[in-house]
């Protein structure tokens, strides 16, 4: 397998493909990162999955704004490539949508397929959730459910979740107006039906009607998940495509998402040179090998001359949209995120952590130290470097404790650190923008006593294994980073990569120990401990 991009910790899909280029597998993940790691690092796969794994040669993604949005692009990407390793979805049932017909008294209903004359809302990939938003919307705007208009009031009119315009308990002006509420709440725009709700829920409180209480909450909560729009699929009949890009050291990064027949389909990524025209002249170019769909979004306007450039290629009237607000300009947002994550992650870690622990300057180069042992013997420490956002392996470094008997991880840190960066000095070589410590309170005080006592002055954090606090000098109590941040990942997977490197190391010398060595034949075979 190629060197997969740098995967993000965000949701969305993930895209395995063959030598060929082929797509074999769509999966959809919380975690890209974690998801496709875990296909490498675990072992005891079935048949069919060690056969997957076997078969990959390069890995894509798609990131997304939640984990509905990957399900339902997931399901998209596999219905449009119909991977080999992924289940045959060619005649599975689509998400659901909610109904409201083009009867003269609309009856509101579960459809599969958006398709006919009614007006649909959608989907859901929740059944339960549909459930309960059609409860909520029949109860409150009283509208029909059934196929046929029936000749007497039925049993949902006694129950007041119906107001039977089959007997003509309500006419027709009227009716359409609760249609239109209906459908205006399942747009998501049911704020004041929210509020009410929220009234009468306190009320129920007060007067400790806890049931009625409970089910008018649970009315809110599926009211307000209406709000979790659906950026992935679009309404059907619409051909799109979304294009945006960033601009960085004289490089534009462009990418294109399309939008075939309302599905989210898939992307394309572009990096060249930035010039005065050069979004126009993209598009040119762009276009003149590949047909302009019915509507393009953007992130600004363009020439009109060129509006009409694409309707003559397409034959057609091209809409040519650079929206300010709502869906469309959410979508511009969820391109812009992708092109983050496809080229300026590791840059935008780097600013991150320097945000997070308030640094002065950008740590571009981090060294990150840590000690390995079992049960005191074998001790030995380790160095990694990473250089704005990727590690430099031709900067690690492997250390054999000298100086510390039995155990004390402490004194180890103290040792280690002295000896990498007395080196540095004696060398005149520079030093690094931040040092990190794996280790508590202890292990931090340890290093920065080691530096100062050889004169020197430099950024030093410790971040310790349990809890992930970050420790600062002169803070008293730890500093927590947002879990979810770019900042706490990126020292997370410094330290991890640290510890993996001193464990590796660790292992090597007992392996040798127990095959009756005493440890220098490492130097003798010039096993690399480049101890800095």
């Amino acid at each position: 397998m190629t060197s997969p991009p740098s995967l993000p910790h965000a949701p969305g899909c993930y895209l395995f493909s063959d030598n060929g280029g082929a797509i074999i597998y769509v999966g959809k993940a919380k975690d890209i990162r974690k998801r496709v790691g875990s296909y490498f690092q675990k072992t005891g796969h079935d048949t069919r999955t060690s056969s997957l794994i076997s078969r990959i040669a390069s890995v894509d993604f798609v990131v997304t704004t939640s984990e509905v949005e990957a399900l339902l692009l997931e399901n998209n990407l596999i219905k449009k490539h119909q991977p080999r390793y992924n289940i045959d979805l060619k005649d599975a049932k689509r998400f659901a949508y909610i109904e409201l017909s083009s009867d003269e008294f609309p009856r509101i209903g579960i459809a599969r397929k958006a398709k006919g004359d009614g007006t649909y809302f959608g989907p859901f990939v929740s059944a339960a959730e549909r459930d309960a938003v059609l409860r909520v919307v029949k109860k409150v705007f009283c509208l029909r459910s059934c196929r046929r208009l029936p000749k007497r009031a039925c049993l949902r009119y006694h129950m007041k979740s119906c107001s039977a315009p089959c007997i003509g308990a309500i006419g027709a002006a009227e009716y359409r107006v609760q249609v239109e509420r209906a459908a205006a709440l399942l747009k998501g725009k049911g704020s004041d039906l929210v509020r009410s709700l929220k009234a009468g829920m306190a009320e129920s409180s007060q007067r400790q009607e806890f049931e009625k209480a409970l089910a008018l909450r649970n009315q809110i909560t599926a009211i307000e998940r209406l709000s979790l729009r659906q950026h992935v699929e679009r309404p059907r009949g619409t051909d799109q495509d979304v294009i945006s890009y960033m601009v960085a050291g004289g490089t534009v990064f462009l990418m294109i998402f399309s939008v075939e027949k309302g599905l989210l389909s898939g992307k394309q990524e572009y990096r060249f040179g930035a010039h005065g025209d050069f979004f126009e002249e993209f598009l040119v170019q762009y276009y003149a090998d590949h047909p302009p769909p019915s509507e393009l979004i953007l992130p600004h306007g363009v020439d009109a001359a060129l509006i009409e450039y694409f309707s003559q290629k397409k034959g057609s009237a091209v809409q040519v949209t650079a929206p300010k607000i709502g869906d469309k300009k959410r979508l511009i947002e969820l391109v812009n995120k992708n092109i983050e994550h496809a080229f300026f992650r590791d840059e935008l870690k780097v600013q991150e952590l320097q945000a997070a622990l308030g640094l002065p300057l950008s740590p571009a180069v981090i060294e990150c130290f840590d000690i390995s042992h079992l049960s005191g013997t074998s001790m030995v420490g380790s160095m990694v470097q990473f250089c704005n956002g990727r590690p430099d392996k031709n900067n690690y470094r492997r250390f054999r404790i000298r100086t510390v008997a039995g155990i004390d991880d402490v004194a180890s840190i103290a040792e280690i650190v002295k000896r990498r960066y007395q080196r540095l000095a004696d060398e005149g070589a520079a030093m690094p923008d931040l040092v990190i410590i794996d280790g508590g309170k202890g292990q931090l005080s340890a290093a920065l006593d080691a530096i100062r006592g050889i004169c020197l002055e430099m950024p030093v954090i410790a971040i310790a294994k349990q809890e992930d606090d970050v420790y600062l000098p002169g803070e008293v109590l730890p500093r927590r980073l947002d879990r979810k941040g770019m900042a706490l990942h990126y020292l997370q997977e410094i330290r991890n990569e640290a510890h993996r490197f001193a464990v590796s190391y660790h292992r090597l010398l007992r392996g040798k120990r127990m095959a009756g060595n005493d440890g220098r034949t490492a130097q003798k075979k010039k096993i690399p401990s480049r101890s800095g």
